[in-house]
């Protein structure tokens, strides 16, 4: 009876260590993903425009990189310049409020003069562009708190930052030093949301740009829009 049945052990044997290798393979196929880092994301953001010269030359430039931003706009500034702000939407950028005087003591002097303000803006960029706006940055920027909450009602997003490339913290910076300002703020951050500014006395953020976005690209980051 033993020799009987001794191959069909042998067999049952055989078919045990085969499955047991190629179990070892699925296993070593299907590894869980150890390590890989999260997905990475930079937010270009840009106050204080529109300008003729300093915002038509970043516009090139995100154009050429086939990189969206968002502009938070001085209404005030906009008048002779209509064609920017409207270029600026044309090209899918989003376009928010930033101020309409970017005057601090009438901005914040009441929940009253703060809407007044907001409305102006958000007003003229209606009418240029067709668009209603509703993201939001607070002119020297703070957290205010019970503003926020006020304009949340209403809608609007309040957006901030976590990092600047420094061409209004750092007087007379060149690019070389703008760029050297983002990378060091941007360090080690997952999610960046950039401070620029594209008002005419900016010309340098303009220039330092094109090596900001490669920065980014070289790094791994996705370029997002609010």
């Amino acid at each position: 009876m033993q020799r009987k049945f001794l191959p069909v052990t042998l067999v049952l044997v055989v078919l045990l260590a085969m499955l047991a290798v190629l179990g070892l393979k699925n296993a070593a196929d299907v590894s869980p993903t150890i390590g890989i880092a999260e997905s990475k994301e930079v937010y270009l953001t840009f106050d204080d425009g529109p300008s003729t010269v300093v915002t038509n030359r970043i516009l090139d430039t995100l154009k050429e990189e086939g990189v969206k931003a968002t502009f938070f706009i001085v209404s005030d500034r906009v008048e002779g310049r209509e064609k920017t702000l409207k270029r600026i939407a044309e090209e899918g950028h989003t376009v928010g409020v930033h101020s309409a005087s970017h005057d601090y003591a009438k901005i914040y002097a009441s929940e009253k003069t703060l809407l007044a303000d907001v409305e102006k803006c958000a007003a003229v960029i209606r009418k240029q562009t067709g668009i209603v706006p509703k993201v939001y940055r607070f002119p020297g920027g703070g957290a205010h708190k019970q503003y926020t909450k006020l304009l949340t009602e209403r809608g609007y997003t309040v957006v901030s930052w976590n990092a600047v490339c420094g061409d209004e913290e750092i007087r007379g910076a060149d690019s070389q030093r703008l760029y050297e300002e983002t990378v060091k703020t941007s360090g080690g951050k997952k999610s960046v949301v950039l401070l620029l500014h594209d008002s005419a006395n900016h010309k340098q953020t303009a220039e330092a740009l094109p090596r900001i976005i490669a920065y980014y690209k070289t790094n791994g980051y996705t370029f997002k829009q609010f």
